[in-house]
Order: structure tokens, then sequence, then C-alpha cells
């Protein structure tokens, strides 16, 4: 059927031309806009440490200087600490309670870009090996140190769980929230493979690297774990989110038997901690335990 009235062909071209701009926004310049804000400053002031910590300052090998909390151990682990995405080390103090509780050491730090932290902000950690190999320098050039493993929360667990082939002395790592943190990590998981999946995301992640100027980093999670053949792993993941229970059972079932997977129902990102203390505290401090002592 022809639209011969004029009124109906300039309506059907401004739905025409809504449309597009809709799909523009939603795959295009939303995307890019998540990218561009992933490389702002996440830069603040933190507070004081907790008691029985000092401050003390890591520099990594590109002489980026994080700021850093330590408190010795008594029974000679220490585990590094990560902060999630566009935190700092403040946001990770009940976690540290909980570990020097039980005689742990712990080193928390701020990721480059974050808290107190120098260096460019990137939301998705491609430089957070870097910084965990400026982490492990200074533990083991500490006396009372004969045992690392690590605990990070959401981009935290995926900056240990992406450095964990390149650094073995991180024995034991606990990862709570982990997903993708690269297109390349993303596109592991077979369901996240079709192209109506992932094309959003891709667009986010390239904004990311041309506003940041960073590469993506490599190995992917999965490949990193899967070399690093003697670290030990506890995978936590929300069970009100998909995304964690899918990649992390990926990961499990990728390492076998040097993995322990711990979905935790109907809770949503990073809120095991918070929602069930009790059992967190058993299974993350027992794995340390068994895993560092």
């Amino acid at each position: 059927m022809r639209l011969k009235s004029p009124g109906c062909r300039r309506g059907v071209r401004l739905l025409v031309a809504i449309v597009v701009v809709a799909l523009v926004a939603v795959y295009l310049i939303f995307p890019a806009i998540l990218g561009f804000i992933a490389t702002r400053s996440r830069q603040a002031v933190v507070g004081e440490p907790p008691e029985g910590f000092q401050t003390v300052a890591l520099t990594t090998e590109d002489q980026i200087e994080l700021a850093a909390w330590y408190a010795p151990p008594t029974n000679g682990a220490v585990i590094v600490l990560i902060h999630g995405a566009g935190q700092s080390r403040d946001s990770i103090r009940p976690y540290a309670a909980m570990l020097a509780k039980h005689d742990f050491g712990i080193l928390a730090f701020d990721l480059r870009g974050h808290g107190e932290s120098g260096g460019n902000t990137n939301l998705f950690g491609w430089n957070g090996a870097r910084d965990v190999a400026a982490a492990l320098r200074y533990l083991q050039g500490q006396e009372e140190v004969t045992s690392i493993g690590g605990l990070g929360l959401s981009l935290g667990g995926e900056v240990l769980l992406g450095a964990a082939s390149a650094y073995p002395a991180l024995q034991a790592i606990a990862s709570d929230g982990a997903t993708h943190r690269s297109f390349e990590d993303m596109y592991s998981l077979p369901l996240e493979r079709p192209f109506y999946r992932h094309f959003v995301t891709r667009v986010m992640y390239s904004a990311a690297q041309v506003f940041s100027g960073d590469t993506p980093p490599s190995p992917t999670i999965l490949e990193s774990i899967q070399a690093a053949e003697t670290t030990q792993l506890l995978l936590i993941a929300a069970g009100g989110n998909s995304a964690e229970v899918n990649y992390n059972s990926m990961f499990a079932e990728a390492v076998g038997d040097r993995a322990t997977l711990w979905i935790v129902p109907d809770i949503g990102h990073v809120e095991a901690f918070s929602r069930f203390p009790q059992e967190y505290e058993q299974r993350v401090v027992g794995f340390f335990q068994e895993m560092l002592l």
C-alpha cells in the first residue's frame, strides 16, 4: 500500500529516524560513554589505617606508586587484599579485620588510579598484574612472610586470577564476584560468543582502549588459571547474578580439583560477606588455612 498523504510520509520518516537514533544510542553511544567513564579518575582520600596496620608504599615496574596498608602475620601467611572497581582499600576494611582475627597478615592496596595510588585509572584493571607484582615484591622482602594468598572482590578477583599464571608466589586465590575484564575474557564463555550478545560490550572495551591508551591484558582469565598449575582457587559467585554463575562455573570446570566453587543463593554482586558473614568467614579463612599454613 502506498502512502500518498504527505503527513503519513513525514510520520514514517520521523519514526524511522527515531528508531535509528535509538539504536545508535543503545549500541554505540551509550557503551562508548561507559568506556570513557571507565578511564576517569577514581582517586580519593582514604582514612586512617585499621588498628595494627601501617601505611606503606609500593612501586610498580613502570614507576607508579601505590598506597597500601600492611599488617604482618603471626602465622607466616599474608593475604593480598584487592578492592573492586572505582573503590579503594577503605571499602575492604571488614575483610581485613576478618583475616587479621585469624593471625593472617594483610597487604591491602589501592589499584592504580584508585584511592591514594598514582597512575591512570582503568576500571577494568588492565594494568592490574603490574600492581600485583609490586605487592608480591614487597611481601617477598619481609622476613616474617612464608606464604602468600590473595582475596579479590569483583575487579580485584579478576586482577588476581589474571595474574595467577605469571606469579606462582600467589599460592591460593579467593575470588568473589569475578566475571570478565576484556572482550577476550568475555568471549571465553561460549554463551557470549553470538554477535548480538557481545557487540555492546565490545564497543565499551574498544572505547576504553581509545580513551586510556591501555592494551587489554593477556592472557585471559581462563588461560591464566589453567596455566597456574600450582595455584588453588576458591571461586565465589552470587546466585542471583547469572554472569557470575556462568563464568565461575566455567573457571571451576577448567581447573578441576584445584578449584572450589561456592554459588551463594539469592544474593547480588559481592553480597556474600554482608549476607552470610559467618559462613563466608568459615569458608574463606578455612581455605587459606588449608592452602597456606
